[in-house]
């Protein structure tokens, strides 16, 4: 089907022992969509796309890439997926353009090709001039744009991003959320993060974790629209305060409307 959903989740749940960490997750991502995946620390953000992109096994649940299962199809998933965790795993004794082969290499992108997609990713990702120095001697946010940059080799279908813009400066930030909405039809994108100003950046629809379960899943200013009141629309960062319950004021959502699609 042309327009089925380039990502499916349904029921992703994860138990450590007594911790429900995540719970019943259900979502799925447009061909082309950049999801925001909000939530508190602690929500259960970073747990949930380790699941996604099979670092993580599922207590229970199914998750779908490209139509594949992540947990019966791994191979065929990360063939389909470039994913920056939260700590980007960059090696400090190699220099950034060894490191990138090194991926490239991993992702099976073929040896007459390494030179050229190395030489895209990194300028794509603002560290062409970095690529004769050492990770260890580059600053976090350089590091960080290095693991964004691994995140690109081979063009995914799907790209995970986990926090992508921290430790980068301002202006770097503006450069980053610049490249990640520039990926937007191209890559299908779930950027998650807690920094609000991100999401209302990039993202046209978002979902809100809170202790492991989804409380909002639906476009940006649907939501805004269902906190609106004749005085004014009520922000981004109050509804996320009122559903994740870390605000002292709740907000009433209009009559006869649920916030959670």
């Amino acid at each position: 089907m042309a327009n089925a959903p380039v990502i499916q989740v349904q029921g992703l749940t994860k138990r450590y022992r007594d911790l429900l960490a995540v719970d019943h997750v259900t979502f799925e991502v447009q061909p082309g969509e950049i999801l925001g995946f909000l939530g508190p620390n602690g929500a259960g953000k970073s747990t949930t796309m380790r699941m996604l992109t099979g670092c993580l096994p599922a207590t229970e649940g199914v998750a779908k890439i490209a139509g594949f299962d992540v947990f019966e199809q791994p191979l065929e998933v990360k063939r389909r997926i470039g994913y920056l965790p939260e700590n980007p795993p960059v090696y400090p004794d190699m220099t950034v353009a060894s490191y990138l082969r090194f991926v490239a290499a991993l992702k099976g992108v073929s040896h007459g090709k390494v030179n050229d997609e190395v030489e895209r990713v990194a300028h794509s990702a603002a560290v062409g001039h970095m690529l004769g120095r050492l990770i260890g001697n580059i600053s976090k946010g350089y590091k960080q744009r290095v693991g964004l940059a691994q995140a690109l080799l081979g063009d995914p279908e799907v790209l995970v991003l986990d926090e992508p813009t921290v430790g980068l400066d301002p202006g770097q930030i503006i450069e980053v959320r610049n490249l990640i909405r520039s990926l937007a039809g191209k890559h299908t994108i779930i950027l998650s993060t807690h920094i609000l100003q991100e999401v209302k950046a990039v993202c046209r629809k978002v979902l809100i974790l809170s202790a492991g379960k989804v409380v909002a899943y639906d476009d940006l200013e649907a939501l805004e629209s269902k906190y609106k009141t004749p005085e004014r629309i009520a922000s981004l960062e109050e509804i996320f305060l009122t559903l994740t319950g870390e605000g002292s004021a709740q907000l009433q959502p209009a009559a006869n409307v649920q916030h959670v699609a």
